[in-house]
């Protein structure tokens, strides 16, 4: 269990050299409109976001992409790599997921031994999506798919919140609020999405998508996305 455990934290680790950090998915753009202005518009945002985006689609499709994975099913993982980069409304949101699913891809051909089986499998399909390469580590890492769901959906939690530090701004503190909250609903999120039919699927979040098109004619960025 011990080795799963640091596994699964690398994999969830803010150090994982994916350039995760440089993207905001359109927080940037809502703290330029004057959506989020503070701590609380803050926590509404990624919470909603949290709720509905992440909770129902992302989340709920790598659940099935760590089920295609550990069953060596690539037909049925490509399907659901494909089905998520479809998903990205916008340039910056595909490009964001290209990048950081090639950058993970990179970093477990670097590993030797133990990132030679995850590469393996993520090396079946073309278009590398973050989550589609992010599921076959953890499943060749034998981390437990709940164990799974949860540790990626806090490293969004997270990623988000330093988004919100940096161009609110907000301080450590009130960061550290937002994600003792949003920390306290992603063991319901991480079940309702193992559950999760494919006929529930959705990521319908209109503000999201307006948001994430709108940064990439924003005039001055910090963040790729």
């Amino acid at each position: 269990m011990n080795h799963q455990l640091t596994r699964l934290l690398q994999l969830a680790s803010p150090a994982l050299p994916v350039g995760a950090y440089s993207y905001s998915q359109g927080l940037e753009w809502v703290v330029e409109s004057g959506t989020v202005r503070d701590e609380a518009g803050a926590l509404t945002w990624i919470g909603d976001l949290l709720e509905w985006n992440m909770g129902r689609f992302e989340a709920s499709l790598l659940a099935q992409m760590l089920r295609a994975c550990k069953a060596n099913d690539v037909t049925r993982l490509t399907q659901l790599n494909m089905r998520f980069l479809a998903s990205r409304e916008s340039a910056e949101l595909r490009a964001e997921t290209l990048q950081m699913g090639y950058s993970l891809v990179r970093l477990l051909s670097e590993l030797g031994d133990e990132g030679a089986q995850p590469l393996a499998l993520a090396r079946s399909f073309e278009a590398h999506t973050f989550p589609a390469v992010w599921a076959c580590a953890a499943a060749a890492w034998q981390i437990e798919e709940d164990a799974a769901l949860s540790a990626y959906l806090w490293s969004w939690v997270e990623n988000q919140t330093m988004a919100a530090i940096k161009a609110v701004p907000l301080g450590q503190a009130a960061g550290q609020r937002i994600m003792l909250a949003l920390g306290n609903r992603i063991a319901r999120l991480a079940e309702r999405a193992r559950q999760m039919p494919e006929t529930d699927f959705s990521n319908f979040a209109p503000g999201f998508a307006i948001a994430c098109s709108q940064h990439e004619t924003q005039y001055s960025r910090l963040f790729r996305s």
